[in-house]
């Protein structure tokens, strides 16, 4: 009786255990349908998960040291003529590659760059069998990811919606600024990327906005920091934003609303195959520190177009307009800023708007002539605009065809300029983004250099076009001489800008301002003012100092601001927070410059530590005197592992100066 209970008993243990390794091999085959590819970082603290979902779409989130930063987020495209954001297969899966690159930027936060990261490709069909590849590549500061359509087709394919998302975890904050409806504003010539940014706010609690939110975007979980943005912006494709289809964590790739582009051009993406679409970017770091010494947004920027780049150098612009308005636009005023120039060793002078008639073609020429006896050179003013805008300032609609822009620069050639202002553009539409490459490249063929106004977010342009030296694309001092209440906020955006819309990309928000403005009360001191020369990177640094200004200051701010550089071999970021405070290091030709600068109005005690020095190093301190418009200076000394005390004042600033 016990023997065949105990057979009867085996029997059904096997029969059990059958059926478990048959729903164990039918598990197994389930996974593997949804099984998580794993691409970390170098390092391996970053690393990024892909996988195709039960309801089939493409996915992704990321990990730093095990902790989940983004949720479970889209991956897609749809083409009018297929989906790829739905009903997705995976074909199969690359072996993860090791990646790196070096290359040199004529200007930027670093002139000798490296990248290294992992890749995998993922060859994904759709419904109907049509190929789209997800390009997934993790760096030890980020995480990136493009499409790519393979094959040929002669027919133009056009993308309709992009459903690429980021969708971070529950009380994640956010430091955004909004986009703004297009053709509208002063004249029409919005959008621009000229507002406030809304400070650490839970994205739950983000208001709705029609246009989106600007690229790029910072943001903060626990101590985990993570700044969204693009680069690689080619012909091929419009700028984008950030968009929410509902309230909470996820936001979505979007693109510009019909109105952005040069006319008769498209808005949306529009290519033949084979198609590589533009990388989104996800600086990540458990400091402030990774994303501000980063150097992504140009590490996976197409590399230089131009095959000679010795007409492009960096340095410091006097420019009139900033202070004294349409007014100076004159020949008298002009040589005056001209010679201040000269007398600051500063390499550039900006002659602004209605220059063609207020000054003429004829008397720029002898102005450029007396520059060059003063070894400055003269950047001219243009309007980018055809039908776009309503702006009246000009020279207007002169660059708008390959001819024009041939005609207008072979002039400013023969006449000795070094380069061009073009403002007031009409979006991010695919069409008008080929507008500004069609602008770089034709300047370049002349040996010109480009500053964009009233325009985009650069994008890593400066290493494809290195004579693009900068672009404003930020509510930049202008505004703050037309309203007392963006003069009060001058602090705490500064403070902001330099951790988001300066991170990767040059910023011309022109600066340093010692004296007083027109109408305004400027709160920032002139300790502030003189930090931000270091702390905001421009390629090009256009300064609102007038030559009366400059008359009051000290002779060792003069010395200062006649030799503080613009481009940099190295940069090193040492503390602050985004709105209330910025320390940033940053090294040229042997010599550390560190600047600070406070963002809020209560005095705050800083003990400043300069990781990078070894031996004791003696530099010169400049920071705010008794008042907000006077200075003081010692010497101090400084070493690895002492930190140097400093107080700084409300809305103060300080330099530093280590070498020669």
């Amino acid at each position: 009786m016990r023997q065949a209970e105990t057979r009867k008993t085996e029997t059904v243990c096997k029969i059990c255990l059958s059926l478990f390794s048959l729903s164990c091999l039918l598990s197994s085959g389930a996974c593997m349908a949804k099984q998580e590819y794993a691409v970390g970082g170098p390092d391996k603290k970053i690393t990024a998960f892909f996988w195709i979902s039960d309801e089939k779409n493409a996915c992704y989130r990321v990990e730093f040291s095990g902790v989940t930063i983004l949720q479970q987020s889209k991956l897609g495209i749809v083409r009018e003529d297929e989906d790829f954001s739905q009903n997705m297969s995976l074909e199969s899966a690359s072996d993860i590659q090791a990646v790196k690159d070096e290359y040199e930027m004529l200007h930027g936060k670093r002139r000798n760059c490296s990248y290294a990261g992992n890749k995998q490709v993922f060859h994904l069909t759709n419904a109907s069998g049509k190929k789209m590849d997800v390009i997934l590549q993790v760096s030890n500061d980020g995480v990136a990811f493009r499409y790519y359509f393979p094959g040929k087709s002669e027919d133009v394919k056009k993308i309709k919606e992009e459903t690429s998302s980021f969708n971070f975890v529950p009380s994640t904050k956010g430091w955004v600024q909004i986009m703004t409806d297009a053709k509208t504003g002063w004249h029409e010539d919005q959008p621009s990327y000229e507002q406030n940014y809304q400070q650490g706010i839970e994205l739950d609690k983000l208001s709705p906005n029609k246009a989106g939110w600007a690229f790029p975007a910072l943001f903060n979980y626990d101590k985990f920091w993570m700044l969204i943005t693009e680069t690689a912006i080619d012909r091929n494709y419009c700028g984008s934003r950030l968009q929410r289809k509902s309230v909470g964590n996820e936001f979505f790739v979007d693109f510009p609303q019909d109105k952005e582009i040069f006319p008769g051009g498209p808005c949306k993406p529009e290519s033949t195959l084979p198609w590589l679409t533009p990388w989104r970017i996800i600086a990540i770091g458990d400091s402030l520190k990774t994303i501000m010494d980063s150097t992504l947004g140009t590490d996976l920027a197409n590399p230089s177009k131009l095959k000679d780049t010795s007409f492009v150098k960096p340095g410091r612009a006097s420019w009139s307009w900033i202070i004294l308005k349409d007014d100076s636009i004159v020949y008298d005023v002009q040589k005056r800023f001209i010679d201040l120039a000269a007398d600051m060793n500063w390499e550039y002078c900006l002659v602004d708007a209605d220059w063609d008639t207020k000054i003429g073609y004829d008397k720029i020429k002898e102005l450029s002539e007396y520059a060059q006896s003063k070894h400055v050179g003269l950047l001219l003013w243009y309007n980018s605009a055809g039908t776009w805008n309503s702006v009246p300032y000009h020279p207007k609609s002169k660059l708008l065809t390959h001819e024009d822009r041939v005609k207008e620069f072979g002039r400013l050639k023969e006449m000795g300029i070094k380069g061009v202002k073009v403002d007031f553009f009409g979006g991010d539409g695919q069409s008008m983004m080929a507008y500004y490459q069609d602008i770089f490249e034709d300047a370049a063929a002349f040996g010109l250099m480009v500053n964009c106004h009233g325009c985009t977010l650069p994008r890593g342009w400066q290493r494809t076009y290195p004579n693009l030296v900068t672009m404003e694309a930020i509510k930049g001092f202008e505004f703050v001489t037309f309203e007392q209440v963006n003069a009060n906020l001058e602090p705490e955006h500064c403070c902001t800008a330099a951790f988001i819309r300066n991170a990767f990309d040059p910023m011309d928000f022109t600066p340093v301002c010692f004296g007083e403005i027109p109408r305004i009360k400027r709160v920032t001191t002139n300790g502030f003012q003189l930090a931000v020369s270091v702390i905001f990177l421009s390629g090009i640094q256009h300064l609102a100092a007038t030559p009366e200004s400059m008359a009051a200051v000290p002779d060792y701010v003069k010395d200062f601001m006649r030799r503080v550089p613009t481009h940099w071999d190295d940069t090193c970021f040492i503390d602050g927070y985004p709105g209330k405070l910025v320390v940033i290091a940053r090294k040229s030709n042997g010599s550390w410059y560190i600047a600070g600068i406070n963002g809020e109005k209560i005095e705050k005690n800083l003990n400043i530590e300069l990781p990078f020095l070894r031996d004791a190093k003696t530099g010169m301190l400049i920071t705010d005197g008794a008042d907000n418009r006077t200075f003081d200076m010692q010497t101090v000394t400084l070493a690895h592992g002492k930190p140097l005390a400093i107080t700084l004042k409300g809305n103060g600033g300080f330099v530093i100066k280590i070498g020669m």
